[in-house]
């Protein structure tokens, strides 16, 4: 790799682990659109950037969530009980995604599903509606079945999760920092399975750049998760330093922005 393109992911990686403790949503949802951008750079397709941009940054995830999850449960701020309610759903949805939807998709397409899931998290956060307040989360077949969900979305668009399971989680009367406490455990899962699904479902993939292993580009994958890692708990800090209204509005403004961005790649 050249040194430009070394500083241009260790970058990419200080700001979605910074991203990734602050909001809980894993670092992927920053590092699509701008890693799509950087593979586009060196010579790889368009449909196939986005696809090895969306599963190399579900596989950094896995070592950013257990950076910043450290730093949330110092602070007892993660819910336990629904990361184990969650997270069997989340298995076989990862695993559903990576290994058999994400193969059949053309590039455009999960750009498209990438910013009209991002859009809908922003606005529902923008929104700002109270919700009902005997609204509890579902029992523990419900769970599965959110999780399911879950897993398979942010699968077929390489985010943690949080996009979905914080708006989820506040929906259902949980408070905001703990819902995105909650979302950074749940994004070793969601990232693990997701991960193993891109490797079985890219395996008969040509090389399309000098270290890439199907879906995976594993060089950018280490600068990316080495930089991500090390900001992750300071962003984490930086949540329980803010207020709910702000951290609201700080969530749903990133995914403005990024759902904008997905969408003109999309349509391009």
């Amino acid at each position: 790799m050249s040194a430009w393109l070394v500083l241009q992911l260790l970058a990419l990686g200080v700001c979605s682990g910074f991203l990734a403790g602050l909001l809980g949503i894993g670092g992927g949802m920053l590092m699509v659109p701008f890693l799509t951008l950087i593979l586009s750079t060196q010579g790889v397709g368009e449909s196939l950037a986005v696809k090895m941009a969306i599963a190399t940054s579900m596989a950094t995830i896995m070592f950013t969530s257990l950076s910043s999850v450290r730093a949330h449960h110092k602070r007892r701020a993660v819910r336990w009980d629904l990361v184990r309610g969650l997270a069997p759903g989340i298995l076989v949805g990862g695993l559903l995604a990576g290994a058999g939807l994400f193969a059949l998709l053309k590039g455009q397409a999960l750009a498209l599903l990438f910013a009209a899931f991002v859009g809908f998290s922003a606005l529902q956060m923008l929104r700002e509606r109270k919700p009902h307040p005997g609204r509890q989360m579902p029992g523990p077949l419900g769970q599965t079945a959110v999780g399911s969900g879950i897993g398979l979305l942010s699968g077929l668009v390489g985010a943690g999760g949080g996009f979905i399971s914080v708006p989820f989680m506040t929906w259902c009367n949980v408070p905001i920092h703990q819902a995105v406490a909650t979302s950074a455990a749940l994004g070793f899962p969601i990232a693990a399975a997701n991960t193993v699904g891109y490797l079985i479902g890219g395996r008969s993939l040509p090389v399309a750049l000098p270290g890439a292993l199907g879906y995976l580009y594993l060089p950018g994958l280490a600068v990316v998760a080495l930089a991500s890692v090390s900001l992750a708990p300071l962003g984490a800090r930086a949540a329980h330093a803010m207020d709910v209204k702000q951290l609201r509005r700080a969530f749903a403004g990133v995914l403005v922005l990024l759902a904008a961005y997905m969408l003109q790649r999309g349509l391009g």
